[in-house]
């Protein structure tokens, strides 16, 4: 099968007539631990895969922007000066990234984009992040302009902020950009401090696909963003980042349901997410196991974001052997789970997990391995 970037090329020269002038990659992500906590400013532990969103471009060919994605053979045409409009689905990350670039003083040219990827759309592998990076890098180059890593990412999630109206933290376009061949990155939402963790080589990291797919848009996903800053409010402090640990056991009496949950999901899971990293560093996977376990548990029963499919998931994964730690990944409501797996029992996982989960919920799942991964970049052709 051709790759994402074999099929971006090629739905370039199908769609314009004419070759194009370089291919913007950025890399989806998992999240090895510390879900549903970046935009409560909290630790998370991602690791940028190697499964990634390309794009194929070249300086107009007209006045306008022009894109096209090749898997769902769609294009869009809009005048990149003008004001942001809203589309629908993926044209609104394409037209809100040359917004927000233009915003921050970058002249975007009118430009010819195809568009390819292999991370699962609406998986929880952030699919979203890695097309608003790779259609900002390339708007950059075609510019003739560069940013700041981490300039870059706030401006693809002020793109899905404020365009497209997912009330998302930073944490998917961090991992795309700033993601590092065998590591993790622990980073801290709050100062976007990042420290490299490495991944064991004794275990792989394996996504297993539950066939149940969301939108963000229409899911409880903004509805947990704020009821964490209802939270926040009530509890006097800038973030549920900001309470102690120590503290969670006094101060929870005081909040109303659902906030009471809510703010237990998030302070532990960023306790967690500390635990998670330096269980790596020492090498210490039945612990990074516990953890994994113990986060979705407070995602499925505090947090409320899991599904029936993805609870059944990650038992037939956990029933496995070899299987350190599973769970859901990503914004939840459907999509994909993780798990850590040594790697001398990782022959027949798929197959397994695919028969139980079959059996209890009718469905298909399908299993692949990822790798930790370089993050996004851009090659001219």
């Amino acid at each position: 099968m051709p790759t994402a970037a074999e099929r971006a090329v090629a739905a370039f020269r199908a769609g314009f007539g004419r070759e194009p002038t370089l291919r913007a990659r950025a890399p989806g992500r998992v999240n090895l631990i510390g879900e549903h906590v970046d935009y409560s400013d909290g630790f998370v532990l991602p690791l940028a895969i190697d499964r990634a969103v390309v794009v194929a471009a070249a300086p107009g060919a007209t006045s306008a922007l022009r894109a096209h994605v090749a898997d769902l053979a769609e294009r869009d045409s809009f005048d990149a000066a003008a004001p942001f409009q809203a589309a629908a689905g993926w044209r609104d990350y394409v037209r809100g990234v040359a917004a927000v670039l233009r915003e921050a003083g970058i002249a975007v040219p009118p430009a010819d984009l195809a568009i390819a990827g292999d991370v699962p759309r609406g998986g929880g592998l952030s699919s979203s992040a890695a097309l608003e990076v790779a259609v900002a890098r390339a708007l950059l180059a075609l510019a003739g302009a560069s940013l700041d890593p981490l300039e870059l990412a706030r401006l693809c999630r002020r793109a899905e902020v404020e365009k497209v109206g997912v009330a998302c933290g930073i944490m998917d376009q961090c991992a795309s950009i700033l993601g590092r061949e065998g590591f993790a990155i622990l980073l801290d939402c709050r100062s976007l401090a990042v420290r490299p963790i490495p991944m064991p080589a004794e275990a792989v990291l394996v996504v297993s696909d539950s066939g149940t797919r969301r939108s963000l848009q229409s899911s409880a996903f903004n509805q947990r963003f704020r009821e964490c800053a209802e939270a926040s409010a009530l509890l006097g402090v800038a973030a549920l980042r900001d309470v102690p640990f120590g503290a969670l056991d006094r101060l929870l009496p005081s909040l109303p349901e659902p906030l009471r949950r809510r703010t237990r999901h998030v302070v532990q899971e960023i306790a967690r997410t500390l635990q998670t990293a330096a269980a790596l560093e020492q090498g210490d996977l039945a612990a990074v196991g516990r953890f994994m376990n113990g986060s979705h548990q407070g995602l499925r029963d505090d947090y409320e974001v899991s599904t029936p499919e993805l609870d059944a998931l990650v038992a037939a994964a956990r029933a496995q052997p070899g299987v350190h730690g599973s769970r859901m990944s990503g914004g939840g409501f459907g999509g994909c789970i993780i798990s850590l797996v040594s790697r001398d029992t990782l022959e027949g996982f798929a197959e397994r997990v695919a028969e139980q989960y079959r059996g209890v919920t009718g469905r298909e799942a399908k299993s692949f391995a990822v790798r930790p991964s370089a993050g996004a970049d851009v090659d001219a052709l």
